[in-house]
């Protein structure tokens, strides 16, 4: 598919985000992380300086409560050993739907275990979002890619039908990350810069993005949720940047400006929502 003129309107959309982000700010959703060995404390730190309140529970003995008592959860595809049943108790608990549930597929298409698992998830759970790299992305839809763990080969663009493809099979908002992000519903298709290259030298980063996504979602809806926590990712990281003189700097000062964005700002969001229109490429 091939997206059309921007059919929204930006500043009707920067309106959006900027309330989605004060609803966020009031409803300071709590929400379930099962994420990364290696990603935690980047995770748990991102949703507390965006005003959410992060639960990090991965145990399989008590996912499923906590699950029910969180207003959403965050599933990140580690896979380390213990993980896997944490992932088996999290369906248990999503069966019947109705609870904001994100996932982000780390290192879909780098084995073949990997990826079964990550599509048992899928078949599983209705998600609200799926957000990855655009390696990711293209080998859930079916494509060949050349994911590398969590390093990504493509660019976002080059994952666009992929993503449509994905979003319309799925029913679910899928975002891709890249230079510059890519959202889609199937129906539309939003971009979002304002990122930097050191953010891929970040561990976790992307996970905390997908954190924040689902802390946005619930607050808001999947679609302004999607949009509103990757706008407030790449405004802060561009606020953080003149303070940072490489990754270690910028991964705090990024805290930093998330913690001090305020709804106005996002009249400042680089964005564009364009409708698909078009057979699928």
């Amino acid at each position: 598919m091939t997206p059309s003129h921007d059919s929204h309107g930006t500043d009707a959309t920067r309106t959006a985000l900027s309330a989605a982000w004060s609803a966020m700010h009031a409803a300071h959703p709590l929400v379930l992380c099962i994420t990364n060995r290696v990603t935690p404390q980047r995770v748990a730190d991102t949703l507390l300086a965006a005003g959410a309140s992060p639960v990090m529970a991965d145990n399989p003995a008590e996912v499923a409560q906590m699950a029910a008592i969180a207003s959403a959860v965050y599933l990140n595809t580690g896979l380390h050993e213990t993980q896997v049943a944490s992932f088996e108790a999290a369906m248990t608990a999503m069966v019947g739907g109705g609870k904001t549930v994100v996932l982000d597929p780390v290192g879909a298409g780098a084995t073949a275990y990997r990826t079964e698992r990550i599509n048992t998830l899928r078949r599983g759970i209705a998600f609200s979002a799926i957000r990855g790299n655009a390696s990711e992305i293209r080998a859930l839809a079916g494509e060949a890619a050349g994911a590398r763990g969590v390093d990504s080969a493509d660019s976002a663009d080059a994952a666009l039908n992929a993503a449509l493809a994905l979003a319309i099979s799925d029913q679910t908002i899928v975002a891709v990350s890249g230079e510059r992000d890519l959202i889609t519903d199937g129906r539309q298709v939003a971009r979002i810069g304002g990122g930097h290259e050191w953010l891929t030298r970040i561990t976790g980063s992307g996970c905390a993005l997908g954190a924040l996504t689902t802390a946005c979602i619930a607050a808001t809806d999947p679609w302004i949720g999607a949009l509103v926590a990757h706008a407030a990712f790449a405004l802060a990281t561009d606020r953080a940047l003149p303070h940072s003189t490489g990754p270690g700097t910028l991964s705090i000062a990024l805290l930093d400006a998330l913690c001090a964005l305020e709804p106005a700002d996002f009249a400042h969001a680089d964005i564009t929502v364009t409708a698909v229109t078009g057979a699928m490429a």
